[in-house]
């Protein structure tokens, strides 16, 4: 029978992947993984510096972890919750509330970050055809400039991430776009004359069409395919306070930022504001299991409730919405985050990687910027700094870093020419030194 490479390159279509290029290189198929290593089919091992895609947080092969899976397998896999409870679902979504901003009361589950967005994005239309009053004009959507909310043709219409939406743009609708706050300020700007005027413009945008928006939603603190940039400090109250304002719903999307990437389990809590709906995945499960959350206060909540007959229903579901075994092991990880005092033990490791960043990828020559946000880390890379002057895209310059990397046991994945450093939230102090070291020795071997 023909091996895993030879399977892959015949039969599997992989996302965000040019495939010509692909069946031409040599494919690595990873078969195991441990803490936070990785093995492949030939028995090298890489450190998962991405989280397997952002979303590991306790490591694999956790002990906890596969033992909840094993646990509730025993019980049963998977039933419905059209029509039926599930056990697991229902402690999940208490555990969340409790743990959540105040506020969030109500949970609906579905299968990935893009179908929480999703779900947010349709409850907020639905909520306005239905509160009391009602207001059927309301059915606008605000968004930021390079936002990316996932792949479903709602979360892509409140998208901006040219390169992936582009070639959808007639099967979308419109969304206002307000001034983005996560791109460095213009020259002669301030931080904070940048931040009032990205705010300014929000509210000009609110006060004008305020009667037609139903929601705004974003990406808290850090819009991570767009590169991994980050908001300056009070941009997210502020938006909180405008939507109070002119009664516009707040959409807040943590799939990326949620369950301690941003040093808090959720980056809502830096400035202390409380969404109208909040969208949750990745993380959830530890990154173990496709299982996603939309969570909305009571307000939205009590808008669908009424006879049967009066259809306030909202008609939306997943076969798989409250995964049994997924749920069983969102709980268990979120006893790991207490039991292992998870957030507690981040900050030193937080701390050395801001001070590596700073120290020795900030001054390296083909280095444009650095960027932290807690335990997430991004790396722009340049063909030359002064004068700024980019590598041609089809050099592939952060991919080819990447693939040096794996030749000093490292796993990480660009974002165009910016390197993401995002490992699981256990990796020891240790093992992020070996990490940044074989990043760094990787650029040295590629940018020549």
């Amino acid at each position: 029978m023909p091996n895993s490479t030879q399977l892959d390159k015949q039969y599997v279509w992989h996302p965000f992947t040019q495939m010509q290029d692909w069946m031409q290189n040599d494919v690595l198929v990873i078969e195991s993984g441990h803490g936070v290593m990785l093995r492949d089919t030939e028995g090298r091992e890489y450190i998962d510096g991405v989280s397997s895609l952002w979303c590991n947080v306790h490591g694999h092969q956790h002990p906890r972890l596969n033992q909840a899976i094993r646990d509730q397998a025993a019980k049963i896999a998977h039933s419905t919750l059209l029509g039926l409870g599930s056990e697991p679902a229902a402690k999940l979504a208490a555990r969340l509330v409790e743990i959540l901003p105040e506020g969030l009361t109500h949970v609906f589950y579905s299968d990935s970050g893009a179908t929480a967005c999703e779900v947010a994005i349709k409850m907020a239309f639905q909520y306005w055809q239905q509160c009391s009053p009602p207001h059927p004009s309301k059915t606008k959507y605000v968004a930021l400039p390079n936002a990316y909310h996932g792949d479903t043709l709602g979360a892509v219409s409140v998208g901006g991430v040219e390169l992936f939406h582009k070639i959808f743009r007639p099967l979308l609708f419109e969304a206002l776009r307000a001034p983005s706050p996560y791109v460095t300020p213009p020259a002669g700007v301030s931080p904070g004359e940048h931040l009032k005027k990205c705010v300014d413009g929000l509210d000009a945008i609110f006060r004008e069409n305020g009667h037609e928006i139903a929601a705004m939603i974003l990406e808290p603190l850090v819009q991570g395919a767009a590169g991994m940039l980050m908001a300056p400090p009070g941009y997210l109250k502020a938006v909180r306070e405008l939507c109070t304002r002119y009664d516009i719903l707040m959409i807040v999307d943590e799939v990326a930022t949620g369950f301690g990437r941003t040093g808090k389990m959720f980056a809502c809590e830096h400035e202390g504001i409380t969404p109208d709906l909040l969208a949750l995945g990745k993380g959830l499960t530890g990154g173990y299991l496709p299982v996603a959350a939309t969570v909305a206060n009571d307000k939205v909540f009590s808008a669908f409730l009424g006879e049967y007959s009066d259809f306030r229903t909202f008609f939306h579901g997943h076969t798989f919405t409250g995964n049994a075994l997924g749920c069983a092991v969102g709980l268990a990880s979120l006893d790991v985050f207490e039991e292992e005092k998870v957030l507690e033990n981040l900050r030193p490791k937080m701390s050395l990687l801001g001070r590596r960043l700073q120290e020795e990828f900030k001054p390296h020559p083909n280095v444009a910027e650095i960027r932290q946000c807690g335990f997430i880390g991004a790396v722009d890379l340049v063909k030359g700094r002064e004068p700024r002057e980019e590598f041609p895209s089809d050099r592939q310059m952060g991919m080819k870093v990447c693939v040096a990397a794996r030749n000093h046991g490292i796993l990480i994945r660009p974002l165009r020419n910016t390197l993401v450093i995002m490992p699981p939230l256990s990796i020891s102090e240790d093992e992020l030194h070996r990490l940044l070291d074989g990043i760094l020795v990787a650029m040295a071997d590629t940018l020549r």
